[in-house]
């Protein structure tokens, strides 16, 4: 089993002076949850995920060689302008990152960043941000260190963007990904996400339409409510569930059975904010009309015997996922059934993707 120290560098045959790189990075949305950490962004429970396509950050970085100070030297464009407000949470990940990367010190550094999809939509944008700065960042490293295989790039990758958010190192490589110790998954780690390969044809091109049922900002953000995992009477359950369901929704992404996957991912989905309900303090993150698009999804699936069923983040809104081959009459009811329950009717069509692409290399 790796451990960190397998990704400190023990020195760099190359020195670079300047230049840049472009990458895209996706979000990704969690069908097994991970909720709960322990120190390090280590997960309490491993979690297995669908990379999205469409949703995604795309970061230019440029870089410069400079004295090396005691600080890091860096500025934050966010859709070409300054962005203060980024800088805080940009600082600490680099002060995470500098024992596994020892030359941001070196370098000032411009991060120019911008999201697909709408900003403060209530769609994570911390996966997707915190996976691109890391590749981008891990080809800088290459070009230090040329003799670097794509498995280390890609392991090294998933490992940095985790210390920037957990759920960032399952948007690095791979449509699905498992991210956290688990026994069946050979490779699997608590430090980084691994791909898992045996999709059944029925799942290629999974649809994930997200209804935006709230934009707002959450009352509670995620690192408290994995913080209140810690004591929560039905922690332990829930973990060794989660360790199930991964081995059982790896059972059916490769036989391709939908009827039992969407009974998982929507007991998964419910569990999540059950957690959240039962914790002290408890909170409701679900919004009415949140309940409302599920009940519809149900009342729907009942009646038409179409395989579409939804699932959640930490939060309100809604993705509703289906296979292709029903994609325009699922199309048709979120228009006609859902989307008077979104926020500004706003929704947002995506489907699988493939995780991180590198854009240029200048």
């Amino acid at each position: 089993m790796l451990s960190t120290s397998h990704f400190v560098p023990k020195d760099y045959p190359n020195t670079v002076e300047k230049g840049s790189f472009e990458w895209s990075a996706p979000s990704n949305i969690a069908l097994v949850k991970y909720w709960g950490k322990k120190e390090h962004q280590i997960p309490a429970n491993p979690s297995l995920s669908f990379t999205l396509k469409n949703c995604k950050t795309i970061t230019k970085l440029s870089f410069q060689k400079i004295q090396k100070g005691t600080d890091f030297s860096f500025e934050l464009l966010f859709e070409g302008k300054p962005k203060e407000s980024f800088r805080p949470k940009i600082q600490k990940f680099f002060e995470r990152m500098e024992s596994y990367l020892p030359f941001l010190k070196d370098y000032h550094f411009i991060i120019d960043t911008h999201n697909t999809f709408p900003h403060s939509s209530g769609i994570a944008s911390s996966a997707s941000g915190m996976a691109a700065l890391a590749v981008n960042l891990m080809s800088l490293e290459k070009q230090l260190n040329p003799e670097m295989t794509e498995e280390y790039f890609n392991q090294k990758a998933s490992f940095l963007a985790r210390l920037g958010s957990g759920s960032a190192c399952r948007s690095i490589n791979g449509s699905v990904v498992i991210w956290g110790n688990h026994e069946g998954s050979e490779g699997s780690s608590d430090l980084f996400g691994i791909e898992y390969h045996s999709i059944h044809p029925n799942y290629i091109n999974c649809q994930d339409t997200i209804l935006l049922v709230d934009k707002g900002e959450k009352q509670v953000s995620s690192t408290l409510g994995h913080d209140l995992m810690n004591g929560h009477p039905f922690a332990e359950q829930r973990f060794q569930q989660a360790h199930l369901n991964v081995t059982r929704v790896k059972q059916l992404l490769s036989g391709g059975n939908w009827t039992d996957f969407i009974l998982l991912v929507e007991s998964e989905a419910l569990t999540l904010h059950a957690m959240m309900m039962t914790s002290m303090p408890y909170f409701i993150l679900m919004k009415p009309n949140t309940l409302e698009i599920i009940n519809k999804i149900w009342k729907f699936r009942a009646a038409t015997q179409t395989p579409v069923c939804f699932t959640l983040d930490a939060g309100a809104n809604v993705h509703v996922l289906y296979p292709e081959n029903v994609r325009e009459e699922v199309l048709q009811f979120i228009k006609n059934e859902l989307v008077v329950h979104c926020q500004n009717e706003q929704y947002i069509c995506d489907e699988m993707g493939y995780g991180a692409i590198q854009l240029n290399k200048f």
